[in-house]
């Protein structure tokens, strides 16, 4: 049992943007109309804790899903991921580093695209 409160809860909200110029300008649309702030990973990834639940913009070689990516937070990766495959999701991306933590990605039987992170 974990006593974490996050786990295996929707944290996080992925956008996608086609070029590096798209990213910037969708941080500039959100900064604009939001007041959100972002931090850059590099020109390829942003992201920013002022979104309410906290949300990236990525580009390039990282954009997989044009629709907006829910990423759920887990404390055991490892058994989240054996756990999504068990009840019949299909990875689209096994386990990968990036900075902060580690993640999967996967569908659910309606084609729905998610994500799950952990920072162990």
């Amino acid at each position: 049992m974990h006593n974490d409160p996050r786990h295996h809860r929707i944290d996080y909200i992925e956008f996608s943007a086609p070029t590096a110029a798209a990213l910037a300008q969708t941080k500039e649309f959100y900064s604009g109309a939001f007041g959100w702030e972002y931090q850059g990973w590099g020109p390829e990834y942003s992201d920013t804790q002022t979104s309410g639940a906290g949300s990236g913009v990525a580009s390039g070689i990282a954009v997989g899903n044009k629709s907006p990516l829910a990423v759920i937070y887990c404390v055991d990766l490892e058994t989240s991921k054996a756990r999504v495959v068990t009840a019949g999701g299909k990875l689209t991306r096994d386990i990968f580093d990036f900075p902060g933590g580690r993640r999967f990605q996967f569908t659910d039987p309606a084609g729905n695209e998610l994500a799950v992170w952990s920072d162990k």
